[in-house]
């Protein structure tokens, strides 16, 4: 999605982050791969997209609940994420807030948020 439909080079989409994250997949009942986040080392969640057909039906919040879950199952306390301005509203709906100045990143305006997971 990022590569394809947002023109992201391929080299700004793959990085060593990759192998020390976990990884959420949503699939089709066929399994067909149709979205897709990562949750990094330091509570950081980033990659969360889901294919343009499949988007308004739960798979993009299911796929944040699941790294959220994660991540408080590892101990961490919050989650921090660079939003596209694009989905502030749909991270602000599943509890994030807005930090800091808006910045670019791949030349697309971002966000950075956080959520506490509220433990205990």
């Amino acid at each position: 999605m990022f590569i394809v439909e947002q023109r992201i080079p391929e080299a700004e989409e793959w990085d060593a982050a990759d192998a020390v994250s976990l990884h959420a997949l949503a699939r089709t009942s066929v399994d067909a791969p149709v979205g897709t986040g990562r949750l990094l080392p330091g509570a950081r969640i980033g990659r969360l997209a889901v294919l343009r057909p499949y988007r308004g039906q739960g798979i993009g919040r299911a796929i944040l609940r699941a790294l959220m879950n994660a991540a408080a199952g590892r101990g961490d306390t919050h989650v921090l994420l660079h939003a596209q301005l694009s989905a502030t509203g749909f991270y602000a709906r599943e509890g994030f807030v807005a930090f800091g100045p808006v910045f670019e990143e791949v030349g697309i305006p971002h966000q950075a948020m956080r959520c506490d997971l509220g433990r205990g």
